[in-house]
């Protein structure tokens, strides 16, 4: 099986498959790390009725298979969120876990991704798209009661597009910069933005300065309240106790964010005046577990379910499917993991300013070289891992576009299959080579070389991977530091900061499912392009991909994406290591399940358990 390995690499996975089959085995006596907590009508309650002699007839259950009110559902996550519960500025899946239940979109999207209508109940869009006017329900309130109205809607993007808000942590601005007036308003030059423009109470106008390919998505944006954040700066609105304290997080969403014991438990509480329905459960619990006890819990039943980010492990899978009372669902994950090289750093006056200025960055004089990104991912051995580590639940993929998405081409990209004769000679070529005769590649400059690995804790995968990945980097000759694993949220904050000496840096991705437009996080200015890849030709074809009129023919958009996914391919910002299936694992208790293409999560107002 690992035959083509040498000792150490083989000796890696086995060591992690043996852990695995380890936990698996003592899951059951594992200690839980906290002891804690088209629209459907809610079905009416069952009344008494009178037999023919005036008897009264007992009340009668249920059908087991009618929605029922009441209960609790628990779920796990095996990473805390950050902290920041405002859909403006969180950065976490874990975080949107949370978010999912308590925020809500003017559109959402169907099972074929397309926007169906959800805050807006209708909309209109001009001859040239560059006008939409959308019509929004009425009767909604937010969870402290106050009416939902246009002027919500307008404060979210214009927060998006204030001075100050990328400086504050915004990555967001993806949604607003097409907007009429977002130049001078987001420079200080104006005080108006005349973007987003209310109409009435109930009608909101957005308008682009050209003719927009994206406009269904970028008008998707949860909405927060103007009432609880008009007067706060934008800079203040991260650390404001409506972004951070449960009870004080203010959606329209089917459920409350109650209660909290940080990095334990979170506790969502049912919406009794939801718009939609009242919903039939009265809380949802997160529990924060490590991955090593989740599989005990679900099966002992103190967990109902094991969902997104990461879902139910490859390993466990045979498990998990053999438990009478767990079912499952596997589909293929909108997004993945990978292997960044730090290409550039910001200057540090950049990073205390929050600029992210490309005409500043600095190279990071080894991972700049295009050769050497390329040796590295001839060097490792992915299909290894998706077969050995996910259990071939999972593949490899060389684009960082979603399969799913009409855009992906797996014929335009390099395939940069297991080759370490190839990794070699490369690094030959690029100048590092072993001039002491030690077994360890030098620099050009005969320094030595050293290459350091960074990454974070709460993927069990991706902590098994890191070793690997470390192992068959040294296998061509080069020495690496594997520095010790960092919590998510300190990790992110570096990897934000660009600490200067990072060369490598390991993260996963869970992809927008609006529209295949990468440009969020591989666009030279982007906040999410960690790595600071700063290549014109990359952006160029990003731009074009979206300019119109060309742009409103799907074969164009997707020809273009062919050609940009052909260069990152080529310059190797980062290597793409594999896309692991989502594998959702709940007690069958749980009814009203049907997760979307994108994520487990979608009408918990009609999730309800059966006791």
């Amino acid at each position: 099986m690992f035959k083509h390995y040498k000792n150490g690499i083989a000796i890696l996975i086995l060591l992690f498959l043996l852990s695995v089959v380890l936990i698996a085995c003592n899951s059951d006596t594992d200690e839980a790390e906290s002891e804690e907590p088209d629209n459907t009508e809610e079905t009416e309650d069952p009344v008494e009725e009178e037999t023919d002699d005036g008897a009264e007839e007992e009340e009668e259950e249920p059908a087991s298979d009618e929605p029922q009110s009441g209960g609790t559902l628990t779920g796990a996550m095996d990473t805390a969120p950050a902290g920041v519960f405002n859909p403006i500025f969180y950065e976490e899946a874990y975080e949107d876990n949370i978010l999912a239940f308590t925020h809500e979109s003017l559109l959402s999207q169907n099972e074929n991704l397309g926007f169906e209508a959800n805050l807006a109940k209708d909309w209109t869009i001009n001859d040239d798209n560059t006008e939409i006017t959308l019509t929004l329900e009425e009767g909604v309130t937010w969870h402290d009661g106050e009416p939902f109205t246009a002027e919500d809607v307008v404060y979210t993007y214009k927060a998006m597009a204030s001075p100050g808000y990328v400086e504050a942590g915004g990555v967001r601005t993806e949604y607003v910069v097409r907007l009429v007036g977002y130049e001078a308003f987001n420079s200080g030059e104006t005080d108006e933005f005349e973007g987003v423009v209310v109409e009435d109470d109930y009608t909101v106008t957005f308008k682009y300065t050209e003719p927009n390919v994206t406009i269904l998505k970028d008008v998707a944006f949860p909405i927060i309240p103007e009432h609880i954040f008009g007067d706060v700066p934008v800079a203040e609105i991260p650390s404001h106790p409506a972004t951070l304290n449960a009870g004080e997080v203010i959606g329209t969403g089917p459920f409350v964010f109650s209660e909290m014991l940080e990095r334990e438990q979170y506790v969502l509480t049912k919406n009794a005046d939801y718009w939609k329905a009242e919903p039939y459960l009265d809380q949802i619990v997160w529990r924060i577990v490590d991955q090593s006890v989740m599989l005990g819990l679900l099966e002992n039943g103190e967990i109902d379910f094991i969902a997104d980010p990461n879902g139910v492990p490859a390993a466990d899978y045979e498990t998990v499917a053999a438990l009478d009372h767990i079912e499952i669902i596997e589909q293929t994950d909108f997004g993945y993991q990978l292997m960044g090289f730090k290409t550039n750093h910001r200057t540090d006056a950049d990073v205390e300013s929050g600029t992210i200025e490309p005409d500043n960055w600095v190279p990071n004089e080894d991972m700049s070289e295009q050769l050497v990104r390329q040796a590295f991912a001839y060097a490792i051995d992915r299909q290894a891992i998706v077969d050995n580590l996910l259990y071939g639940h999972g593949s490899v993929i060389n684009a960082p576009i979603a399969q799913q998405f009409w855009a992906y081409d797996e014929s335009a990209v390099t395939a940069y299959e297991y080759d370490p004769e190839k990794a070699n000679s490369l690094l030959d070529e690029a100048g590092y080579v072993d001039t002491n005769d030690d077994g360890l590649r030098e620099t050009p400059d005969g320094e030595e070389w050293v290459v350091n690995i960074n990454y974070p804790t709460g993927n069990q995968l991706r902590e098994a991977s890191a070793p690997i990945l470390a192992q068959f980097i040294e296998e061509v000759g080069v020495q690496v530091d594997l520095r010790q694993p960092k919590e998510m949220t300190a990790y992110v904050e570096d990897l934000t900061n660009d600490n200067t000496d990072w060369d490598i840096y390991l993260i996963g991705w869970s992809l927008g499912s609006g529209d295949p437009d990468p440009s969020g996080l591989w666009k030279s200015e982007a906040a999410y392009n960690f790595g600071r890849w700063n290549n014109p030709e990359s952006d160029q074809l990003m731009l074009e991909a979206m300019q119109a009129p060309e742009a409103f023919d799907q074969d164009y958009r997707a020809e273009k994406y062919s050609e940009w996914q052909s260069v990152f391919s080529e310059d190797l910002p980062a290597l793409l290591l594999y896309a692991q299936n989502k594998i959702y694992g709940f007690n069958e208790r749980l009814n009203g399940v049907a997760p979307m293409p994108y994520g487990f999560i979608n009408d918990p107002h009609l999730w309800w358990v059966s006791e």
